[in-house]
């Protein structure tokens, strides 16, 4: 259990690195970076099944689509939301939006099961709509009416991202858990296929057809992170929550997730070289607190009917 949690606060930590590189790349766009990145990310898995051990095959066709689709709506889609989100709505809410995810899953399963009552839940969620809430009035208060239109696009964008996100966590995790599941090598594998795929539809609207002079400097910035994207932050991040996602029960995987928010928040303010207001810390505290109590609930009461 211990390299399932590690390899599940890796995942996270690389995960992090989405809510910052955007803003590192520019002035290169958000989709210069993902077709960077999710190219290479491709580029890898490619080059790996050379190694017959690495290929996929044998697997059903259903499964293969099915991976082939996770990485291109999934990974891409994912990645073009919060790229969005933090260009329009800052450091602080995308990565909260999104770290609402494992208490939205259980949420979800609730709702299909009614295993909890819900006034069990009033506290946790009333945690989280706080936490998430002090953050953006906080946000709206300080900004000027010119700039607030921009922040609700970058919020709509942050939950389409978690939208996405949580669809991705509960198919690939309902793949990883079945009794037929690939190995987490051939799983990365076709969710690399599948981002690659992704990018190509979008490499006509980058930067290469516009006019548009870069610096040395900038260019190799970009390089840099579409490099550390594209291979740390999406192949192995990939292959660690595969292996975390097979090692560990989804409520604790879930769990997780929320390592997510924490390091994009610290990545972001790191970014910004600032310490976070009061409001974007005891937001983020409220909502942590208020996901982790979610999840030990719903641990706790399947551990009883265990």
């Amino acid at each position: 259990m211990l390299i399932g949690i590690l390899c599940g606060l890796a995942t996270c930590a690389l995960w992090g690195l989405s809510f910052v590189a955007p803003r590192v790349v520019a002035p290169y766009t958000a989709i210069d970076l993902t077709v960077a990145r999710y190219g290479l990310f491709a580029v890898v898995s490619l080059i790996l099944m050379i190694n017959p051990r690495f290929r996929p095959v044998g697997l059903r066709r259903s499964l293969v689509l099915t991976g082939i689709a996770l990485g291109s709506i999934g990974y891409v889609g994912y990645f073009m939301s919060i790229s969005y989100a933090v260009r329009y709505a800052g450091t602080a809410i995308p990565p909260l939006v999104i770290g609402t995810m494992p208490g939205l899953l259980a949420i979800i399963a609730n709702l299909k099961d009614r295993s909890i009552d819900w006034r069990t839940l009033a506290i946790p969620l009333i945690l989280i709509g706080v936490g998430i809430g002090w953050v953006n009035v906080s946000i709206f208060a300080t900004t000027s009416a010119s700039d607030q239109p921009e922040i609700l696009l970058g919020i709509v964008a942050a939950l389409i991202g978690l939208a996405l996100w949580v669809a991705y966590g509960m198919m690939s995790a309902a793949v990883m858990q079945s009794q037929d599941a690939p190995s987490a090598m051939h799983w990365t594998a076709l969710q690399g296929i599948g981002a690659g795929i992704g990018a190509l539809v979008l490499l006509p609207f980058t930067s290469l057809g516009e006019t548009v002079s870069f610096t040395s400097s900038q260019t190799f910035h970009f390089v840099l992170w579409a490099t550390i994207m594209g291979i740390a932050g999406s192949w192995l991040a990939t292959l660690c929550w595969m292996i975390a996602s097979r090692l560990l029960p989804l409520a604790l995987a879930a769990q997780l997730i929320v390592a997510e928010t924490v390091f994009g928040l610290f990545y972001g303010f790191l970014f910004e070289q600032r310490m976070p207001t009061v409001a974007e810390a005891g937001g983020a505290i409220l909502q942590l607190i208020g996901v982790g109590m979610a999840i030990a609930i719903f641990t706790a009461k399947r551990v009883k009917h265990a």
